[in-house]
């Protein structure tokens, strides 16, 4: 399954790290229906971005998730190869 990574580049204005912990749960229960898994998320609090990194069928789907567990979709959406 190909691997991407979004970046959010701002977070929504008084968002906080566990704004986004909670983001993360609603994706794990969309998800599934898709195809798509989210692997795992960091927080720059300090530059307000978010990093996803997510198996999709593609880019498009992965969106989807996000839009529709809560809306916030990412800025960008890149095609990724994890590294050993």
């Amino acid at each position: 399954m190909p691997l991407f990574m979004d970046v959010h580049e701002t977070m929504p204005e008084g968002a906080t790290a566990a704004d986004v912990a909670g983001a993360h749960a609603e994706d794990l229960k969309v998800q599934e229906q898709y195809g798509v898994h989210y692997r795992s998320y960091w927080v720059d609090e300090t530059n307000g971005k978010i990093f996803c990194l997510v198996d999709a069928p593609d880019a498009e789907t992965a969106a989807r998730v996000h839009r529709e567990a809560h809306g916030l979709e990412a800025d960008h959406i890149f095609p990724v190869v994890e590294g050993a």
